[in-house]
């Protein structure tokens, strides 16, 4: 069996939550009036978020995307990577997934980025595996609805299954996080590593006396 790298995109290389890419893509909207009602929707996910309800924050927040075209996404996504992702790649999740690499690890990304956008990290990482968020869309139009499972869940019976489908040794992977969220990741892997904690992730991996990462 091989052995992988579990990266979680938010905290360890982009420092933007996914939420601000959702209004990032209400802004540019092609109606004025269409685009006040996105960022309206986008706005009322925050209090969820900032409550610790990231679930129902990120489903809010990707709400406002109803209606747009799946041809439109394509092309946002593409320039929201190449304006707002790509030039603030942190160095030091960039070497972090570099190291894990030569050491002999597979490469799996795990990210809230819906995945017009994270489509392009991956191939930039040249990664083996690539966790993210789908939006559902029918009649080349986006519902609003994000499909399940959410990428911020991923761990547990998801986790099991990729590793199966892929050949991985869980017990021998490593994997990085950097948010308490990330725990369901994190204790699922035999190596984790927290780069960056938040206050959460960093009391949890003092006391699992788990590696820590400073930036």
């Amino acid at each position: 069996m091989s052995t992988a790298a579990f990266v979680r995109a938010e905290g360890v290389l982009v420092d933007r939550p996914a939420v601000a890419c959702a209004g990032w893509l209400a802004a540019n909207a092609l109606a004025p009036a269409e685009r006040a009602l996105r960022l309206g929707g986008v706005a009322l996910s925050v209090p969820l978020w900032l409550s610790g309800d990231a679930a129902a924050g990120t489903r809010l927040a990707w709400s406002a995307l109803r209606g747009t075209t799946v041809d439109r996404l394509e092309v946002l996504g593409l320039e929201y990577w190449e304006a707002r992702v790509l030039p603030r790649l942190s160095r030091l999740g960039l070497d972090l997934c570099e190291r894990a690499r030569a050491a002999g690890h597979r490469l799996v990304v795990v990210t809230d980025l819906p995945e017009p956008v994270g489509r392009h990290l991956g191939q930039h990482l040249r990664v083996d595996a690539l966790v993210c968020n789908h939006l559902e869309a029918r009649s080349n139009r986006l519902t609003g609805r994000l499909l399940d499972p959410l990428a911020s869940a991923f761990g547990g019976a998801a986790l099991r299954g990729l590793a199966e489908r892929n050949g991985y040794d869980l017990g021998s992977s490593a994997a990085y996080g950097s948010a308490a969220g990330d725990a369901v990741l994190l204790s699922g892997i035999g190596r984790p590593c927290v780069v960056a904690p938040d206050r959460g992730l960093r009391r949890l991996a003092r006391d699992l006396d788990w590696p820590v990462v400073e930036a």
